[in-house]
């Protein structure tokens, strides 16, 4: 299975830029409210047609502008579950689930598909309820039964956690990547969550304002974002401008300091990112005299604000998050970050 998009479209002056393949893999596209995610899914689905390009699933064209072809959604086999599910209120979870069996003339293959479909997703027992009866999480099993139930060649996930609560969320999470393991077939999740993306996602494009940076696999996405946008979406508190002024060396004019980098810094340098997680008073290397401003107590963490000596006192300050048994006696006077966790962005 294989899912190859290149397209564009445009609504007043937003312009969606999207270009990725999907294989037999959970792909991400991570990206903020309004950046383009879902309609991106739309254009995929058939529900909204692109300006220009190509959509191809199995060797399938599902649409082409050059050629004029624009398979309506119906014959494009691939399940999209919404953010709220669309369930139908006036019907039980097992009439939702075989409504994705529309196609299917023969009575007894629609009930034993159906059944088959309750015993997967271990939701035979709420089978006569209706969607006012429901969890959240049940909720959920029904609307991916019912997407599910007709075997389709790509299944689309739109924010479908986002209504749950944390706890929940979690749960459900590793439930349905656990069932999905054995789907044999894409799934391409939407989400604006970095840590739901890092839990679910084998490779992830990151999307803003319409424009997707290429797909990474996860772990590196996380550990080289390369983007501004990278890096905020994946969790970065720390950005600032920098310059190059080595082949390993950049200069930050916010703060005043000369940082050496664990990678050679190419041409187009715009900033730098550290992992609040980075910063250590014990490391040697790109160590500097420090000024804690502010300390805030977590459930298992703390989180120290701070400014460089020279830093300008109405820049923003600096994040340092540490666990709970690592807290120091007293406040550190100087801080140091590894050169590998110096990150390039572009």
């Amino acid at each position: 299975m294989a899912l190859e998009v290149e397209i564009e479209k445009r609504f007043g002056s937003f312009h969606l830029r999207a270009a990725f393949t999907c294989e037999k893999e959970f792909l991400g596209i991570l990206g903020a409210s309004g950046c383009g995610k879902s309609m991106t899914l739309k254009c995929i689905a058939g529900i909204e047609q692109p300006d220009r390009g190509r959509i191809v699933l199995d060797g399938r064209v599902l649409y082409d502008s050059d050629r004029k072809i624009h398979q309506p959604p119906q014959k494009r086999r691939v399940g999209y579950l919404f953010q709220h599910y669309a369930l139908f209120p006036g019907m039980t979870a097992r009439q939702n689930i075989l409504c994705g069996l529309q196609g299917e003339k023969d009575r007894r293959k629609r009930e034993t598909r159906g059944d088959e479909m309750l015993d997967l997703l271990q939701i035979r027992e709420i089978a006569s309820l209706r969607p006012g009866q429901l969890s959240g999480g049940q909720a959920q099993r029904v609307a991916l039964g019912r997407i599910l139930v007709n075997e389709p060649d790509l299944l689309m996930l739109d924010e479908p956690f986002s209504a749950l609560d944390t706890h929940l969320r979690l749960k459900l999470q590793t439930e349905l990547k656990k069932l999905l393991a054995g789907y044999g077939r894409g799934v391409l999740l939407v989400t604006h969550d970095r840590d739901e993306a890092y839990r679910m996602c084998d490779r992830i494009g990151v999307m803003e304002q319409g424009q997707m940076d290429p797909v990474k696999k996860t772990k590196e996405l996380f550990a080289d974002p390369e983007t501004r946008a990278a890096a905020v979406l994946t969790g970065c508190k720390n950005l600032t401008a920098a310059v190059r002024t080595g082949e390993r060396e950049v200069f930050i004019p916010e703060w005043k300091i000369h940082l050496t980098t664990g990678k050679p810094v190419r041409d187009g340098l715009k900033a730098i990112g550290i992992r609040a997680h980075s910063f250590d008073p014990d490391e040697p290397t790109n160590r500097f005299p420090v000024r804690i401003l502010q300390e805030t107590e977590e459930p298992f963490e703390w989180i120290s604000e701070f400014r460089y000596g020279e830093q300008s006192p109405d820049s923003p300050a600096v994040w340092w998050r540490y666990a709970r048994e690592l807290r120091p006696a007293a406040p550190p006077e100087a801080l140091g970050v590894s050169p590998e966790n110096v990150l390039l962005l572009y």
